[in-house]
C-alpha cells in the first residue's frame, strides 16, 4: 500500500480536492493520514475502489447517508437492495420526467383541448369512502392507496357497487396546495364504517361534465379547459370538481384507456 497527497489522489479518482475534503468531512471517506503539524491530507492507493464506488453513486444521486451504508454494509444482498431501492426511484423519476415533456410538446402543440360538454343533474349517492385532509403534492399515492382500502372493505362487508368509482376535491386543494378530499364508490345496500371506510351520501349536484382521456399528467389541461368554458357560459358556483373513473389504473394498467370525467358544479338556470 502506498500513501499519495490529495492532489495525486484527485488526479487519480476524477475526484476535486474541494470534493474529497467534504466527504471527509461527513465522514464519508477519511484520509489513511493526516500531517500533524501541516494538516495535509494522504491517502492510500487502497482507497481508489471506494472512492471510484462513491463517485458513481454520486452521480446517480444516491445521498451520502445511503452511500455511506452501503459502504458500511459487508453483505453484498444488503448492498444491492439498498442499491436497487434508489435505482427503482430513479426509473420514477425518469417516467415523471418523460410524461412532463411529453405532456409539455402537447401544450405547446395543440394548445387548446377541444371539448365536449354534457350537463347532468346527479342525485344523492349512497357510498362508502373515504375523506380526509391531503396535499395536492401526494394525492396521488393517497388516491391508490384510499382506494385499495375501500375496495379491501367492500369485499369484507360483501356489498356491491353501483356505479363507477369517483372523487371530490375541493378548491383549496388547488388553491392552497392542501385541502379535502373524498374518494368513493358507489354501493347498493346498508353498510357500515370499517377502519377509515366509512358509508356516506354524496350530495345532488348540477354539473358541467366533459370527458378526460388517458393519463392524468396532463388532466389539468381538460380542468382548464373546462374551468374556462364555465367561466364563459355558465354560472359557476362554490362546491367541490367530482371527478367519475369509468376506466382507471385498477381495470387497465394502459394509462391511454383511461377515461374519467370531470364535472364542474354549476347553477343551471335554463334547460339544455
Amino acid at each position: 500500500m502506498k500513501r499519495v497527497p490529495i492532489g495525486e489522489f484527485s488526479r487519480m479518482t476524477h475526484l476535486s480536492i474541494k470534493t474529497l475534503r467534504h466527504y471527509h468531512d461527513v465522514d464519508l471517506l477519511a484520509p489513511d493520514a493526516i500531517d500533524p503539524s501541516t494538516g495535509y491530507r494522504y491517502y492510500a492507493t487502497s482507497q481508489i475502489p471506494a472512492a471510484q464506488v462513491i463517485r458513481r453513486l454520486r452521480v446517480l444521486g444516491v445521498p451520502v447517508d445511503e452511500v455511506r451504508s452501503i459502504l458500511a454494509t459487508t453483505d453484498p444482498e444488503g448492498r444491492a437492495r439498498i442499491i436497487g431501492a434508489h435505482l427503482e426511484r430513479l426509473e420514477r423519476q425518469l417516467e415523471q420526467t418523460t410524461a412532463a415533456v411529453a405532456s409539455l410538446r402537447a401544450v405547446l402543440d395543440c394548445p387548446n383541448v377541444p371539448l365536449q360538454i354534457d350537463h347532468r343533474t346527479v342525485p344523492d349517492t349512497h357510498a362508502v369512502a373515504i375523506s380526509e385532509r391531503v396535499r395536492h403534492e401526494g394525492i396521488l399515492s393517497w388516491w391508490r392507496a384510499a382506494f385499495i382500502e375501500i375496495r379491501d372493505a367492500m369485499r369484507a362487508l360483501g356489498v356491491e357497487r353501483e356505479g363507477p368509482a369517483g372523487g371530490l376535491y375541493h378548491t383549496e386543494l388547488f388553491s392552497q396546495e392542501e385541502g379535502d378530499a373524498t374518494v368513493f364508490i358507489p354501493v347498493r345496500g346498508p353498510t357500515r364504517t370499517v377502519g377509515r371506510v366509512a358509508p356516506i351520501i354524496i350530495p345532488a349536484a348540477e354539473l358541467a361534465v366533459t370527458l378526460h382521456a388517458g393519463s392524468h399528467d396532463d388532466i389539468d389541461r381538460t380542468y382548464g379547459a373546462l374551468g374556462a368554458y364555465v367561466q364563459e357560459h355558465e354560472i359557476g358556483i362554490d362546491g367541490p370538481v367530482r371527478e367519475s373513473y369509468l376506466v382507471d389504473r385498477f381495470q387497465t394498467d394502459a394509462a391511454a384507456e383511461w377515461r374519467t370525467e370531470i364535472g364542474w358544479p354549476v347553477f343551471l338556470a335554463r334547460p339544455r
